[in-house]
């Protein structure tokens, strides 16, 4: 599809894919508008549009770890192998750095993807730095470390390969099924308290799950990925994320006792966030799938968040304010309760190892 057909006003979800029309980034200096020339081929049968494929494009990272001081988020560094994520979120918070690329946060998120093929070099090398301090790292943060493209990549493994050589600490969030292929690794840094997984479920419904997160693994997949991690060792939790009012709300408490039945030890929650250009892919899908609920669903987005569709402060951007976000805030602490969910064991940093750099001479001794 060019790009001059993304542009245009789709007036149809897209099979298999999130969003559904490239929404301009926020750097854009120019507007692509398809125009009817008359024959009605910019407005032509949606059937016949050809689907937008999935272009996978390598790149060489100048650096790979990535540190915040955000109070409200548990990690301070973290490692991002890809740029863009093929399962296709609607809701995700990081299709706005797409607009960095000059690219669309919308189709261009989930079909334009970059893999950093000298992630795992950079990682040995950073960590290998005089003076370099350890710290847990989130792996895969900012877009999924386990999407389809990882299956042949393998960059996020290799990551891993380069953590558990240096005993260092890691921790992941994940939808993806590509995980159990690297439970080896992750059973190896879990013996040592160096890993834990949360596995992202947003709902049980098979059907909303598709629309939602089109190519993400379906929801009792998610709950296997659970119980293997579980089986292997590794500290397993949930996290239902996004909750969206009016839309998968009503899920919560299920989600909770699935996953503690699989196996998860702890859970967490964050509420829907829109930030930059995400509100307009977000009412694009609300108009697309749940038209009648739609201005409802924004309305109780902007009662949690001061009366816009974003609020940003640390402290309320993760869980929102105001009677609905309070009310969900109760249900989770009840649930959480009831379930007998507890932390996870903090992990370690003392066994870390930098790791050594080859050289041309290679080892003398």
């Amino acid at each position: 599809m060019s790009r001059d057909e993304d542009a245009r006003q789709i007036t149809a979800p897209i099979r298999g894919r999130g969003a559904a029309s490239r929404v301009a980034g926020r750097f854009e200096r120019r507007e692509l508008r398809g125009e009817d020339d008359g024959w009605g081929s910019v407005y032509a049968d949606l059937e016949g549009v050809p689907k937008p494929a999935t272009t996978v494009a390598e790149e060489r990272a100048r650096s790979i770890i990535s540190r915040n001081r955000s109070p409200d988020i548990a990690f301070s560094q973290s490692v991002n192998p890809y740029r863009g994520c093929e399962h296709g979120c609607v809701y995700c918070f990081a299709r706005p750095s797409h607009a960095y690329l000059d690219l669309s946060p919308g189709l261009d998120f989930e079909t334009r993807l970059f893999a950093k093929t000298n992630a795992a070099d950079l990682l040995r090398a950073e960590l290998a730095k005089p003076g370099y301090v350890p710290a847990p790292i989130a792996l895969g943060i900012n877009t999924d470390g386990w999407q389809p493209i990882e299956r042949a990549r393998g960059i996020s493994r290799a990551c891993l390969e380069v953590l558990l050589e240096a005993r260092h600490p890691v921790s992941i969030v994940t939808k993806g099924s590509a995980i159990t292929r690297d439970l080896d690794l992750l059973a190896a840094l879990a013996r040592q308290g160096l890993a834990s997984v949360f596995v992202s479920v947003t709902s049980l419904d098979n059907a909303l799950s598709s629309k939602l997160e089109p190519r993400a693994a379906a929801p009792h997949t998610r709950l296997k990925m659970i119980a293997a991690l579980r089986e292997a060792g590794v500290p397993v939790g949930v996290l239902v994320a996004p909750v969206i009012p009016m839309v998968t709300d009503a899920d919560l408490e299920r989600i909770l006792e699935a996953a503690r039945d699989a196996g998860a030890q702890t859970a967490g929650y964050v509420m829907l966030r829109l930030p930059y250009e995400l509100k307009d892919i977000w009412r694009e899908w609300l108009q697309l799938h749940v038209p009648a609920r739609a201005a409802h669903v924004m309305s109780l987005v902007r009662q949690m968040r001061g009366g816009k569709d974003y609020d940003s402060r640390f402290g309320t951007r993760q869980r929102g304010e105001g009677p609905f976000a309070d009310l969900v805030a109760m249900r989770f602490a009840k649930t959480r309760k009831r379930l007998g969910f507890e932390g996870l064991p903090a992990l370690r940093t003392d066994l870390f190892l930098p790791p050594r750099i080859p050289t041309p001479q290679g080892e003398l001794f």
